[in-house]
Formats: structure tokens, C-alpha cells, sequence
């Protein structure tokens, strides 16, 4: 049984493998599957936010008491890389390379930066608060992360 920063940090870098994966096929124009992955990459990331604030965070919430805090804050950059991703998979469509870089970089830096703040802070303040709770919500959240194992 893993901890919950274990499963979901494993996660993360599950996430940017297939954005890697993209990367490499804009680089080489092949549009077509640039974008096949890319929108496996949004469906991967969408699922794991998907985990969060439909369990995650509202176990922690209800343990912890903190309703206006780190949950808050990842919730906001949640709907910012959304709307990034958004914009990256319209570039991809229109086969545009500048603005699908642009857009994606944007993206790459916010989820790095997200993702260390989840992983140094809020995932270790979950492991500490739900502790008593890992065994049923480790299982929950992979649930919502079809193919995604500890």
C-alpha cells in the first residue's frame, strides 16, 4: 500500500511522460498524432484533478478543518491549466507550432510548479491528516485513474 503522495506523484510524472510523448511528435509536425497524444495527456491530467477534488480534497478538508487553504489555492491552478490545455489542443488542431509552444510552455512551467507544492506540502499534510484513511482512498482515487497503479 502506498502513501498518498507515493500514488499521486507517481501519477504526475505518469502525466508528463505523455506530454514528453507530445513534445517530440510537434517537434517532428506530425500534427496528427501530436494531437492524438496530447489529448491523452489532457484526459490523464483532467482524471487526476478529476481524483483530487472529487476525494482528495474534500477528505482532507473535512479531517483537517482548512477549507480556505492549499485545496483553495489548487483548485484556482487547476482551472488555469485547464484552460491552458485548452488552448494547446486548439493549436494543435490548427497544425500552429508557435502558439502550441507558447501555450505549453505556460503550461509546462505552472504544472511543475504546481505539482512540487502538491508533492512537498499538501500531499504530505493529506498522508499525515488521512492516515487512517489511506487504505480506502488510495483505491478510491486510482479508481478515478483508470490504468494508473501504485
Amino acid at each position: 500500500m502506498s502513501t498518498i503522495r507515493d500514488f499521486m506523484a507517481h501519477d504526475h510524472l505518469h502525466c508528463d511522460g505523455v506530454l514528453a510523448r507530445t513534445e517530440s511528435l510537434v517537434a517532428a509536425q506530425d500534427w496528427n498524432a501530436a494531437a492524438a497524444a496530447f489529448a491523452q495527456f489532457q484526459t490523464l491530467v483532467l482524471q487526476h484533478f478529476a481524483a483530487e477534488e472529487s476525494v482528495l480534497f474534500p477528505a482532507f478538508e473535512d479531517k483537517s478543518g482548512m477549507r480556505m487553504g492549499p485545496t483553495q489555492v489548487m483548485r484556482g491552478e487547476h482551472a488555469q491549466m485547464r484552460q491552458l490545455m485548452d488552448a494547446c489542443a486548439a493549436a494543435l488542431q490548427a497544425s500552429d507550432a508557435d502558439d502550441y509552444a507558447g501555450y505549453a510552455d505556460t503550461l509546462l512551467t505552472m504544472m511543475q510548479q504546481h505539482n512540487v507544492k502538491e508533492e512537498n506540502v499538501l500531499y504530505p499534510m493529506c498522508d499525515q491528516h488521512l492516515a487512517d484513511q489511506a487504505t480506502v482512498l488510495v483505491p478510491q482515487l486510482q479508481s478515478l485513474m483508470p490504468g494508473r497503479t501504485e
